[in-house]
């Protein structure tokens, strides 16, 4: 009777080892398929998770604008004084709804090219107010001619033509016009070719991004939606060989495995370059796991402050020598129009920016740009990008409507927050097949190691004490 008890106690505790063991090596195994699986479903390749949707995100995501509206255009135009504004908006659209166009694999590189259609359509239950809402903006043809014609002999033949179109340093414009275009009276005189339809977004809809080509990850999984080439923007080509200004994703999604380590990089058309985002905090969406990557106030700081800025930096006076942190000349890439982009409401820019500007608020909460990133799977799952269109505007002594201007100004004209959140249903498709999966794994791996334990540690106290018993 003593022998059984003893070797049904041992049986006990070998069997406890072996489930403890068996835990033990499932855990690397169920980690190996684990990864086996992810590095398969984020290869862009038909038939994927990933590549389904890569081609047509199926995400609603939208783009909401705030516009500036000057309040004291007057003052400023023959005092020089403080620009005053109020922001108004949201003006919500729909953007981003168009499916990839002309993908084409080629094998050779591991590679995947393609056109990314662009179309906006405006969400009235999303706005304030309708596209036909009026603003009074800057005059942006004409705040423009300082930078394109700085011979002051041509300067003088176009303010003719501003006087005989009677335009001046600020205009009133609808929503649909600022965003969208309008043609402006006073280019409609100028005597050679040129665009004579202005607008902050102009040309939009009816027009594709790209030519992208894009790692597929083939045969290399951290390389996986990495951008290889972009051809799109008129000199952005020249300028990138010079300053690298096109690397990284085009932040749908990243080389799977994130770790919070990691720089994010991302490129952006809207402001002709790369980009990156730092890890901000864990943070659960809709039941799935996610890393929040948050831009960086270097993102925009002066080149003394991060040299992969240098290229911004064209002049000395306006930049005072590259001191000038918080604002980006992307001028290069908008044929020469002098466009500067920042965060919102200039937020962790230079306060000499803000100083000639009342009715502005930066805010870290409402005006940052943020990334959603599910680590296992690199894909993003929400995302808030958030950007300020401004203009700068410079004295002129040949022209009429700039004349009485004492200083420079960097006009801001609108700030966007383009956003974008996975569906419900789609979460749950995302918890099923991936995280669902991976918890369950976890849950299998870990009980079995802890019953092992106990079962190991039981039995051999059992027969421990049984030992005991017999010598006594």
């Amino acid at each position: 009777m003593g022998c059984n008890r003893n070797c049904g106690l041992i049986a006990g505790a070998v069997i406890g080892a072996v489930l403890a063991v068996f835990g033990g090596i499932l855990m690397p195994v169920g980690d190996m398929l684990i990864e086996k699986t992810i590095k398969k479903e984020v290869v862009l390749e038909d038939g994927t998770i990933a590549f389904k949707n890569w081609v047509k995100t199926g995400t609603d995501v939208y783009r909401q604008f705030w516009i500036f509206d000057v309040q004291n255009p007057d003052e400023v135009a023959v005092n020089s004084s403080k620009i005053k504004v109020k922001q108004r908006g949201p003006y919500t659209y729909r953007v981003r709804y168009l499916a990839k166009e002309n993908i084409t694999q080629d094998p050779e590189t591991h590679t995947v090219s393609f056109l990314q259609p662009n179309g906006a359509i405006f969400e009235p239950s999303l706005s304030v107010g309708t596209e036909d809402d009026m603003f009074t903006i800057l005059n942006l043809a004409v705040a423009a001619v300082p930078h394109l014609y700085p011979n002051s002999f041509i300067q003088g033949i176009l303010n003719s033509l501003i006087k005989k179109s009677k335009s001046s340093m600020f205009q009133n414009r609808t929503l649909k016009e600022l965003l969208w275009g309008y043609t402006d009276p006073f280019l409609n005189l100028v005597p050679y070719p040129v665009t004579t339809t202005v607008g902050v977004f102009y040309p939009y809809n009816n027009t594709a991004d790209g030519i992208y080509k894009v790692f597929n990850g083939k045969d290399d999984i951290s390389k996986v939606a990495i951008i290889d080439t972009y051809k799109g923007r008129k000199n952005l080509s020249y300028w990138s060989s010079y300053c690298d200004l096109i690397n990284g994703t085009d932040a749908a999604s990243f080389p799977p495995f994130v770790e919070k380590t990691r720089k994010l990089q991302f490129f952006s058309s809207d402001i002709c370059r790369s980009i990156y985002a730092v890890f901000g905090a864990e943070l659960n969406l809709k039941g799935i796991p996610v890393y929040r990557f948050v831009l960086p106030s270097l993102a925009f700081a002066s080149p003394l402050q991060n040299p992969d800025n240098h290229c911004f930096c064209t002049e000395k006076i306006i930049s005072k020598n590259c001191t000038l942190y918080g604002v980006l000349d992307i001028s290069k890439c908008k044929e020469g129009k002098p466009v500067y982009i920042s965060l919102p409401h200039f937020l962790h820019g230079s306060p000499e920016l803000a100083e000639p500007i009342e009715g502005l608020s930066p805010n870290e909460e409402e005006h940052s740009t943020y990334l959603d990133v599910e680590p296992i799977t690199g894909f993003t799952l929400r995302f808030a990008k958030r950007l300020q269109i401004n203009i700068l505007v410079k004295p002129a002594r040949k022209i009429d409507a700039l004349k009485n201007l004492k200083h420079n100004y960097i006009v801001p004209i609108l700030w966007l927050n383009e956003t974008g959140t996975i569906g419900d249903e789609k979460a749950e498709m995302f918890r099923k097949q991936v995280t669902g999966k991976i918890n369950l794994l976890g849950l299998v791996e870990m009980v079995l190691l802890s019953v092992g334990v106990v079962m190991f540690i039981a039995f051999m106290i059992s027969y421990c004490a049984c030992r005991s018993k017999r010598v006594n």
